[in-house]
């Protein structure tokens, strides 16, 4: 058998709002919830690709935060087999832009609201654990 390998990369983008972690959603043109993520092109490495698909889908800047990386394989249709490549990001620009061809809707969302948007029960797992290593991450940056 040959099975097609795709790769994608992306990032769950944080923030604080109210005082409180959001997190960005996008709403693809098909119709499901999930991160901001896409196909490395080229020669990309995966933080290369990351950075510009969450700038293409969503026309911000983030800053990847070191030590969380996350590989969801699935596959999204028979014969191939897909691997998700996920970080953590904070976002350095904040005018949200959709990609018109591919995002239908974007937006900050509280972790618990986005829980019961996101499509996929793999996303909300991956939600749940990057939400822990971000809240980590603001409680060591604040000291």
């Amino acid at each position: 058998d040959n099975i097609i390998k795709e790769k994608s990369c992306g990032a769950l983008v944080f923030t604080l709002k109210f005082n409180r972690p959001h997190i960005l959603l996008i709403e693809q043109v098909k119709g499901h919830w999930s991160f901001p993520k896409g196909h490395i092109e080229n020669n990309e490495t995966e933080l290369e690709t990351a950075y510009r698909e969450v700038k293409e889908e969503t026309n911000l800047d983030i800053k990847i935060i070191d030590g969380f990386r996350v590989v969801n394989t699935y596959s999204p249709y028979k014969g191939c087999m897909k691997d998700v490549v996920l970080f953590v990001a904070i976002p350095t620009s904040f005018k949200l832009q959709r990609q018109i061809e591919e995002v239908k809707r974007l937006g900050w969302f509280s972790i618990k609201k986005a829980l019961s948007l996101l499509t996929h029960e793999s996303d909300k797992q991956i939600l749940k654990n990057a939400y822990k290593f971000f809240v980590d991450y603001l409680s060591f940056s604040l000291d």
